[in-house]
């Protein structure tokens, strides 16, 4: 009974973000559509980008998408993950900011889409965040919107309050456990796991 009722909850917050990415692309839709732009024909690809990631929902919640995958594409991407990990240490060891595919990108697609990450989703178009000291900070999103910012003049996407509801999900999933912050990038995230009791698969 317990395991059943833990799983109950997973799947309830797991709802629950699944909820909140979707507001998240709505709004990127929204600033992407004003802006004109479009990754269709893109020479770039951000999935090259370097981030961290940082939060334990969306950890468990990419493994439990990775867990539902046929096991040949789950052990083609966690050795691609450690390939990633092995290139990453070697840029940042050289003082350089990595610039690696990201472990599951096939052939400019990504292969867990549905299971991305917040950064992921919000990544390209112009966006700001207000930091809890009322800092402000301003990103002009990839090199073909920052292309397109030059002709014009549109309000950037304010990813503050996906962050808030965000926070608001992690602390509902982890409850009163202590834990240690995250910052891992996706790689380090399938190659690791976090606390079982966090996990649904």
């Amino acid at each position: 009974m317990a395991i059943t009722t833990r799983k109950r909850k997973i799947l309830k917050v797991f709802n629950k973000l699944q909820e909140l990415y979707k507001e998240m692309e709505n709004e990127y839709q929204k600033h992407a559509n004003l802006l004109g732009l479009s990754c269709k024909n893109c020479e770039d690809n951000c999935c090259t980008s370097f981030f961290h990631h940082h939060t334990y929902i969306e950890w468990s919640f990419f493994l439990y998408g990775l867990s539902l995958q046929p096991e040949s594409i789950q052990q083609n991407i966690k050795k691609k993950a450690a390939s990633y990990v092995e290139q990453m240490q070697k840029s940042l060891s050289q003082g350089m900011s990595p610039n690696i595919m990201c472990p599951v990108n096939d052939n400019g697609l990504c292969m867990m889409y549905d299971y991305r990450l917040m950064i992921c989703r919000l990544h390209g178009v112009p966006n700001f965040f207000m930091l809890p000291n009322g800092q402000i900070k301003e990103f002009l999103g990839c090199f073909k919107s920052q292309q397109l910012l030059k002709n014009k003049n549109i309000p950037f996407l304010n990813r503050t309050p996906f962050y808030q509801k965000l926070a608001a999900l992690e602390q509902e999933f982890i409850g009163n456990t202590s834990l240690p912050r995250v910052k891992l990038t996706l790689a380090e995230m399938i190659l690791n796991s976090p606390p079982k009791k966090l996990l649904l698969c």
